[in-house]
């Protein structure tokens, strides 16, 4: 079976005496078994990359969620040890790869951190320490070593008719979990609504003038996309565009032979 290649951002990380540029298995597992796509891991060097031809070679991008935050320097917030830990070889590889993904009309999922990047990306801002807000849900995992409960499905979120996630979901509301204590704040300029909380928390967005797909989501899909039907669906619409993407792609090619 044919799997296009999808770019999978990573987190730079310290064990076992070695810098790592590592991503946790279940977004692979979820890009392999839920999107039906190759996973192709883009390690952390900034500008040293040649995006545009990374760009040219994969037919979709999919950005993880990490323990690590969006360096608060990139978007005008409070860079103190309390709002990390962050990661800023990564912000320096996925802002400018998620732009350009954007650009060239290579489908796009982000999740959890994901949407942050990408909100600040397109020229947001991020809210930290949610569950500090006045009138806010504590958006936190649940405490808990189990990580089937820390991960449970357990938050509404309502999602905007005329959405792209509508599209998926049909518009109203759907369960999902919530493990984060920061969020989107100030919408970037080229982003627009799909999904909130009830405590009108940002859940989804995607790009205005995105000529494919192009989602974030807050929450984490890729640990129920085996057993939950809206897990599921998101990665099987990725994973939709992707070979729309490609099958475009080859036949662009074979056209200019």
């Amino acid at each position: 079976m044919h799997q296009p290649l999808v770019a999978i951002s990573t987190d730079v990380r310290q064990f076992d005496n070695y810098t790592w540029h590592a991503a946790p298995k279940q977004y692979l597992e979820a890009a392999v078994s839920g999107a039906g796509v190759f996973p192709v891991l883009v390690p952390n060097f900034g500008d040293r990359l040649d995006l545009d031809q990374l760009l040219a070679s994969v037919d979709g991008v999919m950005i993880t969620g990490s323990k690590s935050n969006v360096h608060p320097s990139l978007y005008g917030g409070d860079a103190s040890e309390a709002n990390g830990p962050y990661d800023p070889d990564r912000d320096a590889t996925t802002l400018p790869l998620i732009r350009k993904a954007i650009d060239y009309g290579v489908p796009l999922l982000a999740i959890c951190r994901g949407i942050q990047e990408m909100n600040v990306a397109l020229g947001g801002t991020l809210a930290t320490e949610l569950q500090e807000r006045e009138g806010s849900l504590d958006h936190r995992a649940p405490v808990s070593d189990i990580q089937d409960e820390r991960f449970a499905i357990r938050q509404n979120v309502t999602i905007k008719p005329g959405s792209c996630l509508a599209g998926i979901f049909g518009p109203g509301d759907i369960m999902v979990n919530s493990v984060h204590r920061q969020g989107v704040d100030r919408l970037g300029s080229r982003l627009q609504l799909e999904a909130v909380a009830e405590d009108g928390t940002v859940e989804a967005v995607s790009a205005k003038d995105a000529r494919a797909f192009a989602v974030g989501v807050q929450w984490h899909p890729e640990y129920w996309v085996q057993s939950d039907s809206v897990s599921a669906r998101i990665f099987k619409a990725f994973g939709d565009a992707v070979r729309q993407h490609a099958v475009a792609k080859q036949s662009a090619r074979s056209a200019a032979e």
